[in-house]
């Protein structure tokens, strides 16, 4: 087992917020209604633990409930953050559990005008996993060495960067640099350090509990020490404006939807991740170790807020790191959904740092 970690201490004021969350999802009709039009939602989430909230919601009906019987759910699942985002920008999906950064990403590259965070879904669980008999101690010990992320400017990618920068290491997404960085799908990651062919790994859960657990990696940094209080957004919930401006109703039934899927997690985590690991069968064809689920969800936080203040932190990050040509993010949050539901709730409303449209 891993060191304590910081999300117990993060999660003692989620239980009410669950209990609530899932009381409200219970009594109410449904947000996005039966009358009018049918609609479909074309919805991406990933198959690993940091999107629990999407998983739940889509294996236990919660998300279609709270969307309502004129709504058809689509589901696509993806590795990482810039592929679904690519996919929302191609008009192939309406809405995706996605990290920070491709988010950012995709704003930006689309003048602000593509997409809107309308809310938080996950926080933490975020690792720089090295292999145990190299002597890494500290990142001097990386330079010349292959490291792992999900994907090119994913949110972990950009975390791995921005880490190194700070202490002294340039990496460069062309030629390199200090650090060889490799973008590589996680499930191959895990394989590629059991036969030590990466020297260490960036990668969200459960795949660090995975390294850890299973291939005797060595946790170098829990990216919860690098943030103020632990807490940094991991999984946000994103919709295309073009779907939002057109679906507002159906909207706010995703955000009830993943609201109620918070509700539950918190409320009973074990039947929780019992639920998630029935569901991860049906993704992947594997269920997790039970060692490896545990490690992970206890690195974990699900809470329906984005921590929008963090969102400055990782613009500024992708830019430093020659990933972003713009830092403006001013209008990437639209938060009026979640706030009423939240007040639904009886919960105050999260703040968007300045940067709700």
């Amino acid at each position: 087992m891993r060191r304590a970690t910081l999300a117990p201490r993060l999660a003692a004021g989620l239980g009410l917020l669950g209990l609530l969350a899932t009381a409200a999802g219970c009594g109410t009709t449904a947000s996005g209604g039966s009358g009018g039009d049918p609609v479909t939602l074309h919805l991406g989430y990933f198959p690993n633990l940091t999107h629990a909230p999407a998983i739940v919601g889509v294996s236990r009906g919660l998300l279609a409930r709270a969307l309502g019987s004129r709504v058809t759910l689509r589901t696509t699942t993806f590795n990482a953050g810039p592929a679904a985002i690519q996919a929302l920008l191609g008009g192939s999906l309406d809405a995706t559990y996605v990290g920070p950064n491709p988010a950012i990403n995709g704003f930006i590259a689309s003048h602000g005008g593509a997409l809107r965070i309308v809310s938080g879904a996950t926080a933490g669980g975020a690792e720089l996993v090295v292999q145990p008999d190299e002597g890494i101690t500290s990142a001097a010990d990386l330079k010349g060495k292959k490291v792992a992320t999900p994907q090119l400017g994913n949110t972990q990618d950009v975390a791995l960067r921005s880490w190194l920068a700070a202490r002294g290491l340039h990496t460069d997404p062309q030629t390199g640099g200090d650090v060889r960085i490799s973008p590589t799908d996680n499930s191959t990651t895990v394989q590629l350090f059991k036969q030590h062919q990466i020297d260490a790994a960036w990668v969200p859960e459960p795949y660090a509990a995975t390294l850890v657990d299973t291939a005797h990696g060595r946790v170098l940094v829990d990216e919860a020490t690098l943030w103020p209080g632990g807490r940094f957004p991991t999984t946000e919930l994103v919709v295309a404006t073009s779907f939002l401006n057109a679906h507002a109703d159906v909207v706010r039934g995703l955000v009830q939807g993943n609201l109620d899927a918070i509700g539950f997690i918190n409320a009973d985590p074990a039947q929780a991740r019992a639920a998630v690991n029935d569901a991860l069968l049906q993704l992947t064809q594997k269920k997790l170790d039970t060692t490896v689920l545990d490690d992970a969800w206890a690195h974990l936080v699900f809470s329906p807020d984005p921590i929008a203040g963090a969102l400055q932190t990782e613009v500024r990050s992708a830019h430093d790191a020659g990933l972003l040509a713009s830092t403006d993010i001013k209008g990437i949050f639209d938060l009026h959904a979640l706030d009423a539901v939240l007040q639904a709730a009886g919960q105050p409303a999260v703040g968007d740092a300045g940067l709700g449209s």
